[in-house]
């Protein structure tokens, strides 16, 4: 993947953390930071790279929105079930870039979501199942396998993510 589309995905993916309060405002305004540095350009995403972390928690809800729309992003509106499942998406990539472990993903998605989200209806039933592995007949390697996998599925938008149940 090119430089500044992986940047843009970083973009649109804190964008959409932040939104569901997973991600804090200083993120979005480093990962706007990086995609300056990648040659990628807006008005409104060089003022958003120059707010300090005091300002990002004041300014970023107003002027994301514009960042976000200058750059032909998506701007999901909070509790937004489209937003959501953006945010399952999001939290996949970076558990496939290597920021959270197979069970931070499941869990924070569980904790997030619960069993509500048909989208992420599986990783919250693999969170279960990691918290009863000792009891069961699976191993925690097949767990981080099998959740793994489910993030490789969402990251390249697999339609149905409840094959395993």
């Amino acid at each position: 993947m090119l430089q500044i589309e992986a940047v843009t995905d970083d973009l649109q993916d804190l964008a959409v953390l932040w939104s569901i309060g997973e991600a804090p405002a200083h993120d979005v305004v480093e990962a706007a930071c990086a995609a300056l540095v990648a040659g990628l350009d807006s008005p409104a995403l060089r003022i958003l790279a120059g707010y300090t972390r005091a300002e990002a928690e004041c300014n970023v809800p107003d002027l994301l929105p514009v960042v976000l729309d200058e750059l032909d992003l998506v701007f999901y509106p909070r509790d937004s079930e489209a937003g959501q499942e953006a945010a399952v998406r999001a939290l996949a990539h970076q558990m496939l870039a290597g920021r959270l472990t197979p069970r931070e993903l499941a869990l924070r998605i569980h904790q997030r979501f619960g069993h509500q989200l048909r989208l992420a209806e599986c990783l919250a039933e693999l969170d279960d199942e990691y918290d009863i592995v000792e009891y069961g007949n699976r191993t925690l390697a097949q767990l981080d396998a099998e959740v793994t996998a489910e993030a490789q599925g969402l990251a390249h938008g697999r339609p149905d993510q409840n094959r395993h149940l």
